[in-house]
């Protein structure tokens, strides 16, 4: 694996206005659903992004493509800051990275082929004069793409409602890979999928890492899946970034609290050991996200709470080679 850093997110906030009045709105807040997430990405590694539903995982992908508009802060891919780019530039970067959605129906158009949604976007870039491909060699690909995704080129004439739901997912991942990208923003990819299928899409992405020598931003609500695929794991609450470290370091040394709350939730295989782990239940709800923290987001729900933890937010610090956790506990 290679050292270089592919992408590099620093203090990214997206903010969310809260209008109120019927005729003559106003702004009563914000909903800070990002709140100064920093992270990078190395060449070659899958990074999992975690945490529960509305904590900003989904909104972070977004704005990394550029999708949602920035409240602060950057994203540099490979050494260019995308938030400063014209629109024309963006546009062919954006072949760079391509996303991957959470529901394989919704996100493909039922009226067009197989064939032609995996065609799409090598025919807009063409048509822009950014590829060098003509018509022909556009379908091959196109052809091409679902043989390595597990389609069989003789269903490039069917509809997406044809489809069973992998085999959606599989169409949706061979569109991503059309424009030959290196960084795929994975969105909760087997999340709407059955169990049995869940496994073959996760084996499907490993293949294809190594064969298109891909990078991976993995988001996902389920720990066993980020553990199964992912090199390295950060863990998100409340718009923040609280622990990040390799996949093995934070599933056998978790120090956030809010991360071994969440490991003690994860199924376990053995019964045995499964009666042996103690649960850790976290008191009271997720404080709405447009409430002001002075602290740490967590210092509400936190069992190991202290004073200072109410007056000061914790800074992302490393305590050890590659782990980082923002707790007091730690300074």
């Amino acid at each position: 694996m290679e050292n270089k850093t592919l992408l590099e997110v620093k203090d990214l906030k997206v903010h969310f206005p809260i209008q109120k009045g019927i005729i003559f709105k106003r702004n009563a807040g914000f909903i800070r659903a990002v709140d100064g997430v920093s992270f990078s990405v190395r060449k070659g590694e899958s990074l999992g992004l975690v945490g529960e539903s509305g904590c900003g995982k989904s909104t972070t992908a977004m704005a990394i493509a550029q999708l949602q508009s920035l409240t602060a802060g950057s994203v540099m891919f490979e050494g260019t800051d995308l938030t400063a780019l014209k629109k024309e530039d963006l546009q062919k970067m954006r072949m760079n990275f391509q996303i991957v959605f959470q529901d394989p129906y919704s996100s493909l158009d039922p009226r067009m082929r197989a064939i032609d949604l995996i065609a799409e976007p090598m025919r807009i870039y063409a048509k822009r004069g950014l590829l060098a491909l003509t018509e022909s060699e556009i379908e091959a690909k196109a052809t091409s793409l679902m043989d390595v995704c597990g389609l069989s080129p003789t269903f490039k004439g069917r509809y997406p409602h044809e489809f069973s739901g992998g085999q959606r997912q599989r169409i949706g991942i061979a569109r991503a890979l059309s424009l030959e990208p290196k960084l795929i923003l994975a969105d909760e990819p087997v999340s709407a999928l059955d169990v049995s299928i869940q496994s073959q899409i996760l084996n499907l992405l490993k293949d294809l890492q190594q064969q298109f020598d891909l990078t991976f931003l993995f988001i996902a609500h389920d720990l066993a899946v980020v553990e199964y695929f992912c090199s390295r794991v950060a863990v998100m609450y409340l718009g923040h970034i609280v622990e990040t470290a390799s996949s093995q370091q934070l599933y056998h040394d978790s120090l956030h609290p809010y991360t071994q709350a969440l490991l003690s939730a994860v199924p376990l295989p053995d019964p045995i050991n499964a009666r042996k782990r103690k649960r850790i239940i976290l008191e009271g709800d997720v404080p709405s996200p447009s409430k002001i923290h002075k602290g740490c987001p967590f210092v509400e729900r936190c069992p190991k709470a202290m004073k200072q933890c109410s007056l000061t937010p914790p800074r992302l610090k490393e305590v050890s080679p590659g782990h980082e956790v923002a707790c007091f506990l730690y300074e």
